[in-house]
């Protein structure tokens, strides 16, 4: 077979590019219906990582998501959905095709950078699409983004680059299976569950927080130039650290990357706390777990804390100000006793 294309899939457009693809996917394999909210909730995906690693421009990334949200809100309700890398690039794309000719839609991971279908113009690893078809006369292959409900097409070339890049951070070739359509575990029982695992990963007392690919960091510990904090102690380590960031030679380069970051790189807003606070409104009024009006409140009011900080990161970034470092560690002090309050509450709570 040359050429294929699943033609019954639906690609419902999203905020983010990873509850986007698992949202749809789960429809076309489950055949359930959910919010964008409530699938990047059950995959507890909210988070704080803060990677530095000098050998890749700018040097510091601020991520506002897990890592594992997509493998985590297929734990939580008991899908059977696996992830794997692979390293040799020929093998990668073979997989994924016999998959695509096998008529199942797959998921991708990769940088967006890279994928000539996208105008991004900057490195963005871990992003997350799904492969629907290919053309081999043509060498493109057909995928289903976030972006717009159409199939995007993307050349053979483009897309290997994106998934195994060899001068950024690399998911190395992630790929994602659904092999049936069952879901095992209820609404309640997924909803405590993930709530539960966000608050024990964000208050750092969640072992299994482990990024894929290149960026396979535990919280801290530096590895071959690379060193992540992640959740309140990576909170605390940003405020203690971004008067120094903003001093370096290239700070400007990296205030912008960290403010796009936060609000534009399809995170729904406010680093995704607008996307989860919209979770633990719908939970709340379905009541499958004990969440607060408060918890909900909080949820926001960090949300609109991380829009100002993008603000003020974007405002130095392109010289209209200067003076923005004490505002800035002040409002990262504000987010973390924020979310450290919320999460205790609602660890507490499930």
């Amino acid at each position: 077979m040359t050429r294929t294309l699943i033609d019954n899939y639906r690609n419902v457009p999203g905020e983010h590019c990873g509850s986007t693809a698992m949202r749809n996917l789960i429809r076309h394999y489950c055949d359930v219906e959910l919010t964008e909210a409530m699938v990047f909730g059950l995959g507890a995906g909210i988070d704080f990582v803060l990677i530095e690693a000098d050998r890749y421009e700018p040097g510091v990334f601020l991520f506002g998501r897990s890592a594992t949200m997509e493998a985590d809100v297929a734990g939580a309700l008991g899908l059977h959905y696996t992830e794997q890398i692979e390293p040799d690039d020929a093998r990668a794309w073979e997989i994924v095709r016999d998959e695509v000719a096998a008529g199942r839609p797959t998921m991708l991971s990769g940088d967006a950078l890279y994928l000539d279908y996208r105008d991004f113009r900057v490195h963005f690893p871990a992003h997350r699409f799904v492969l629907l078809g290919f053309d081999d006369e043509a060498r493109k292959a057909m995928v289903a983004d976030r972006i717009v409900a159409d199939t995007q097409a993307c050349s053979y070339e483009a897309l290997a680059a994106s998934r195994n890049p060899k001068d950024f951070i690399s998911t190395v070739n992630l790929w994602g299976k659904f092999h049936d359509g069952m879901v095992e575990r209820s609404f309640p029982d997924a909803t405590r569950t993930a709530i539960s695992k966000a608050a024990r990963r964000m208050l750092a007392t969640d072992a299994d927080h482990t990024p894929a690919g290149d960026s396979t960091i535990g919280g801290g510990v530096s590895r071959a130039g690379v060193e992540m904090a992640s959740g309140i102690s990576g909170l605390s380590r940003l405020a203690a650290q971004l008067q120094g960031f903003l001093q370096r030679p290239n700070a400007r380069e990296l205030a912008r990357y960290a403010g796009a970051c936060i609000e534009s790189f399809g995170t729904g807003g406010g680093n995704f706390r607008l996307m989860y606070a919209a979770f633990l409104e719908e939970v709340r009024e379905k009541r499958y777990a004990p969440v607060l009006a408060d918890d909900v409140a909080d949820i926001r009011a960090s949300a609109r804390a991380w829009t100002d900080l993008s603000s003020q990161l974007r405002a130095f970034a392109t010289g209209e100000s200067d003076d923005v470092i004490a505002l800035a560690v002040s409002l990262v002090e504000s987010i973390r006793d924020t979310e450290q309050r919320v999460f205790e509450r609602l660890a507490r709570a499930v």
